[in-house]
């Protein structure tokens, strides 16, 4: 069962459409470790850090119904399965850079 949202189940603002599909923290912390290329599950936890497996996990399912990222798992002992931003994916880099210098200027303003 999918559970992406189609165009007419998502709220009329942009504002808050762009919020549903990349709101939660750790989606975010996924989208901003994936611009530098493709990860394995394990990497991004790692990177992530205190994100338990079974939220990563669900995290990472969503996203990919989203169209935001891609799985791609490979016939292999152990199996091996990574992740990869889509194009639509990588159309968030400016978003994630903006919220990257915002965050930097807020800091140094405060310090």
């Amino acid at each position: 069962m999918s559970t992406q949202k189609t165009v007419k189940e998502l709220p009329a603002c942009p504002v808050e459409t762009t919020l549903t599909l990349i709101g939660d923290k750790w989606k975010v912390f996924i989208l901003r470790d994936l611009l530098t290329g493709t990860k394995r599950f394990g990497e991004l936890k790692k990177s992530i850090g205190n994100v338990s497996q079974k939220v990563l996990t669900a995290q990472l399912r969503a996203m990919e119904n989203s169209g935001l990222l891609t799985r791609t798992v490979y016939a292999e002992v152990p199996p091996k399965v990574e992740y990869t931003l889509t194009e639509l994916g990588q159309s968030l880099h400016p978003i994630l850079d903006a919220m990257r210098d915002w965050g930097e200027n807020y800091k140094a303003q405060n310090n």
